[in-house]
């Protein structure tokens, strides 16, 4: 355990215990809303050396500058790093640092390196939702040991959290629109310094806990549906996949896939937890997009505490530079990747018992504010730190919202990385949300034959 992690009572009651059913808080608890806390849960005070200030509200208003469909890609244009880590001086910041990043840092020493910028806290919700989690705080339950939630709706689930799990729902219902659009790419980075484009893909995402008239009553429980197309190469162009991921353990994931050479639809069961990502040419998991992707059945999740860390933060400007600019040849390009000190929740996966995965351990990092995954480490079967990722979060102020996308997944045995979902070049936009049947294996059959 980090000799600087904070725990608290409630935190260490429970680490013996096993998860049961319960609502989250009382309502003096919750109440805390409303004065210490930020309505998403944070702490509201800033540091004893202001190094994080205190949260005044978070950005609410369109910013100027240049942008990406809904993404400005010139905040904090004039800033300047308040201080440089690297291989020469990482024992001084060694307390701020996670395992995964310290690695980075001794691996390519001459390369990596972090520009560490002014805190600020820009994390921010429509109104509808702060008013959701106050009552999301009473009301929302685990159950079927954790890996189902029931009685919420519209924002963070359990913004007072005492167990691991409970974390890890805030963060699979993070604050979203309702409908996005946007195109990416994933690039694998080989071990010996080269790129390969492994497809170019246009995407719908749509969240349903988050649209406008919805009620508990009313969810179906589907917390997330995107359903996209392969534009490159030219030999997996026309490719599609499907996936609806529900709150309900027994209807976790649902997920079609399109293969043009077979000229149908097909159920795609394995498209979850460390099967290997073939939208990515298989660089890394499914489940290590995005940071986590998918059910939490396989782990059993442990909240270790809080600590201040460094982090990367508000990386609109990574979005807005060239892909080709924003990519070194083992990592992503030092100049564009912005980082900050925050506090995060520290919670570690263990595979449960009578599971198995490829990555028996796992430590997430997770923004206070924001609920994001900031940072990931894996370990292998022998406890040996095996892989590490990178999550760059940018804003979104006409939701507002702080949205992550781009994961970059590094294989520190292999030199490898897999940059998931670079959103360099293209384009964001938030959109109109569509029928929910756009998001169906028929759907997508009906398009593949035209």
């Amino acid at each position: 355990m980090h000799k600087h992690l904070i725990l608290s009572a409630a935190i260490a009651a429970m680490l013996s215990g096993a998860q049961v059913a319960h609502a989250a808080v009382g309502a003096d608890e919750a109440a805390k809303l409303k004065t210490t806390l930020t309505p998403l849960g944070g702490e509201k005070a800033g540091n004893k050396d202001n190094s994080i200030p205190a949260w005044d509200g978070g950005v609410t208003k369109p910013l100027p500058g240049k942008k990406m469909g809904d993404i400005p890609t010139e905040i904090f244009a004039n800033e300047k790093p308040v201080l440089q880590v690297n291989a020469k001086n990482i024992a001084q910041y060694d307390a701020l640092l996670s395992e995964g990043t310290k690695a980075l840092l001794q691996k390519y020493p001459e390369s990596f390196r972090l520009d560490v910028y002014p805190t600020h806290r820009t994390a921010a919700a429509p109104q509808k939702v702060y008013d959701s989690v106050a009552k999301n705080a009473t009301r929302c339950k685990l159950k079927d040991g954790g890996y189902s939630i029931e009685g919420c709706i519209g924002g963070t689930p359990f913004p007072i959290p005492k167990e691991g799990v409970e974390v890890m729902w805030n963060y699979l219902m993070r604050v979203e629109a309702p409908s996005i659009e946007y195109r990416f790419k994933n690039i694998v980075g080989n071990a010996d310094g080269s790129h390969t484009l492994a497809t170019r893909n246009e995407i719908s995402f749509q969240y349903p806990q988050y649209y406008e008239d919805a009620t508990p009553e009313s969810w179906s429980g589907e917390y997330a549906m995107f359903r996209f197309n392969t534009l490159e190469p030219p030999f997996k162009a026309g490719e599609s996949l499907v996936i609806r991921d529900s709150v309900d353990q027994k209807n976790a994931r649902q997920a079609w896939q399109y293969l043009v050479g077979q000229r149908r639809v097909r159920r795609a069961p394995t498209v979850s937890y460390d099967t290997p990502d073939f939208v990515a040419s298989g660089a890394n998991y499914f489940d290590e997009v995005q940071g986590f992707f998918g059910s939490l059945d396989r782990f059993q999740w442990k909240l270790i505490g809080k600590q201040e860390m460094l982090i990367p933060y508000n990386n609109n400007g990574l979005i807005g530079a060239k892909l080709d600019d924003a990519l070194a040849k083992f990592h992503l390009n030092p100049d564009h990747v912005r980082w900050e000190r925050h506090r995060v929740w520290v919670v570690e996966a263990s595979v449960a018992s009578g599971k198995r995965h490829a990555v028996p351990k796992r430590r997430y990092y997770i923004d206070e504010d924001t609920w994001l995954i900031a940072l990931v480490d894996g370990y292998d079967a022998e406890g040996k730190l095996w892989r590490t990722t990178q999550v760059t979060p940018f804003l979104v102020p006409s939701i507002p919202a702080t949205l992550m996308k781009t994961a970059t997944v590094f294989n520190l045995q292999a030199g490898t990385m897999s940059v998931i979902q670079a959103l360099n070049g293209e384009d964001f936009k938030v959109v109109p949300r569509k029928q929910e049947t756009f998001f169906t294996g028929d759907a997508v059959a009906a398009e593949g034959v035209r």
